[in-house]
């Protein structure tokens, strides 16, 4: 996946590379967390203290930062797991949901 090659290009730069394991997933956790309240800020359920300007996208790719460097200390191949999961999801839950019409 381009992005992990991004990711890891970024990293090697620095003497300390990646963080631990945990450390990455915590990491990963608080930004989780950080979507959550951008989310809840914009849908007006609880506004945020700070006045920062929302921006979901940058949220967004910080998780997807921090998938990326878990999955490259593991070796994983973020593209082959996702067409997996893309086939599980397919093959378990197809009939769970109405399909869209095509007009022709």
């Amino acid at each position: 996946m381009e992005i992990q090659k991004i990711v890891d290009k970024w990293i090697s730069q620095f003497e300390e590379g990646y963080w631990p394991p945990l450390s990455m997933f915590a990491a990963l956790v608080e930004e989780v967390g950080e979507l959550g309240r951008e989310i809840n800020h914009l849908e007006r359920y609880k506004k945020k203290i700070a006045k920062k300007r929302t921006n979901l996208g940058l949220e967004l790719a910080d998780i997807i930062f921090g998938v990326a460097c878990i999955a490259n200390y593991y070796k994983i191949d973020l593209e082959k797991a996702f067409h997996k999961v893309i086939e599980k999801y397919t093959s378990r839950d197809f009939h769970r949901w109405t399909l869209k019409k095509v007009l022709k």
